[in-house]
């Protein structure tokens, strides 16, 4: 192949898969083109299997990714540290090494397991993540349409992973048409395969039947929920730096909250500096009592110098601790540690059955499912944000909510971002903030009781496990395909 030729190529397919990394980014919060997310791999797909020569084809997934997660990323985590400034290079590298082999792969075997390969290999590493303390569901494909609450219903069954599943395999099968396509009109490089034409018609209206499928599907499960409600706050207010400073700014904002009719008064993540079981507890009974409410109060407690305990207690306004939930995802990339993780309590009161989760725990999908399963028909969430996330955080949130059927409560102590969303994943009140607010809000809203009964419940994240399965067998199935490839050109 001439130099040129070559040269020429590879500036186009970085083009595309610049092109595929905008389409991602402009995908996900704060930009919202939700749309996009369903043919935002094509181009890349274009680039890596038609366009790169074919030693450079995992250039085109490498640029695509790491463009994406830098302009996703990059922002969030900016003066953490080394390792998170820097993870979306460290992911592009993977991809490349990941991805070296892929198109090889898909020349030998006639591209008939190209859609299943590339989503199932998508939403497998996506549930790799999801073990990961410093990932959990950041960057989901899912999280993009967390403000289509008309589309995203069949995640009680199917949980994230299962919306995930059918971005990519919408994905993978239009790309198959693309290729195609491209076929018709340019040959780069000889050998390559060529694709069954009722092949590709069926992959493509396949993974078209599968999105109207669940469109209708989502339609049928969204409704108006008809179980009680309970009007709830959240305290928005930035404390600065240490956030334990404002314990009589939370409090005036709970006399406001009272005021407004609210029983329940989520604090942020951290409002106190001690255990309010022990210190100062007289006062925040009183509170409690004068404003007939329940105060899920969030505190800090440093132990020793290995560790510390972040909690919330529920405090009813008979001045009754009812238990202490200790934060199960510590941010542990910032140094934080939690002592008492590991338990989940739900408490049963007039108003309903309240469980607890404190900030990062929101973006895993295990902790607010335990507390589902112990009975929580309504899940507060004390959270301590940091500028940079305030348009992205609360979004998975949504995800929680659909999943296991309940409404939750966050509330942040750096102003940035505090919701109320339904079982059904409605964004019911909000504040966001970016950068604080240090004149106070008071989100407040009647929140509906869940029931806590959805399939995501009881199944838990079903279709991440043969998503990680299907991963399994494609890494052993490819070097089967390269033995035979062997013994055919050995023996004729």
């Amino acid at each position: 192949m001439p130099n040129k030729t070559a040269w020429a190529r590879v500036g186009i397919g970085i083009f595309l898969a610049i092109c595929s990394a905008i389409l991602l980014t402009l995908s996900f919060p704060p930009y919202g083109f939700w749309p996009l997310i369903w043919l935002a791999f094509i181009p890349m797909l274009v680039a890596q299997f038609r366009v790169m020569p074919r030693k450079v084809s995992g250039l085109a997934s490498a640029i695509a990714i790491g463009g994406w997660l830098g302009g996703y990323l990059t922002p969030i985590f900016a003066g953490s540290g080394l390792y998170m400034t820097w993870l979306p290079l460290l992911i592009a590298g993977i991809s490349y090494l990941a991805d070296s082999g892929v198109r090889a792969f898909h020349e030998r075997t006639g591209y008939r397991w190209f859609v299943g390969y590339g989503a199932l290999n998508w939403v497998g590493f996506e549930m790799i993540r999801g073990f990961i303390p410093i990932m959990g569901t950041w960057g989901f494909v899912a999280n993009t349409l967390y403000s289509q609450p008309w589309l995203i219903q069949p995640v009680s069954i199917f949980s994230i992973f299962g919306l995930g599943l059918l971005i990519m395999f919408v994905n993978y099968g239009l790309g198959l048409g693309a290729l195609y396509l491209f076929d018709r009109r340019w040959k780069l490089d000889p050998g390559i395969p060529p694709l069954a034409k009722l092949s590709v018609r069926n992959w493509v209206l396949g993974v078209l039947a599968a999105l109207v499928a669940w469109t209708g599907l989502s339609l049928a499960l969204f409704r108006t929920p008809t179980t009680g409600t309970v009007r709830v706050a959240a305290l928005h207010y930035d404390a600065g730096a240490p956030p334990w400073g404002a314990v009589d700014a939370f409090s005036e904002l709970t006399r406001q909250a009272a005021q407004g009719g609210a029983r329940i008064i989520v604090w942020p993540e951290m409002a106190i500096e001690g255990d309010p079981q022990v210190t100062n507890s007289a006062a925040f009974r009183r509170l409690a009592a004068e404003t007939d409410a329940y105060l899920a109060l969030g505190y800090f407690v440093r132990v020793n110098e290995h560790g510390w305990r972040n909690e919330v207690t529920v405090l009813t306004p008979g001045g009754q601790f009812l238990g202490v939930y200790g934060k199960d995802h510590p941010v542990v990339f910032a140094g934080e540690t939690s002592l008492s993780r590991g338990t989940y309590p739900v408490y049963e009161t007039p108003l309903g059955r309240i469980g607890t989760i404190i900030c990062y725990d929101l973006d895993f999908t295990d902790t607010s499912r335990n507390v589902t399963r112990n009975g929580a028909q309504l899940i507060l969430v004390p959270s301590h944000d940091w500028p940079q996330i305030a348009t992205k955080h609360y979004t998975h949130l949504v995800f929680r909510a659909v999943e296991n059927r309940v409404s939750l409560v966050k509330a942040d102590n750096s102003g940035n971002d505090s919701v109320v969303i339904d079982p059904y994943g409605r964004i019911i009140a909000s504040a966001i903030t970016p950068g604080g607010d240090r004149s106070g809000q008071v989100v407040i809203a009647d929140a509906p009781l869940g029931a806590g009964d959805s399939l995501a419940v009881r199944l838990g994240d079903w279709p991440g496990w043969i998503a990680l399965a299907g991963m399994v067998f494609f890494f052993i199935y490819d070097p089967i395909t390269k033995a035979k490839v062997k013994r055919n050109i050995v023996y004729g």
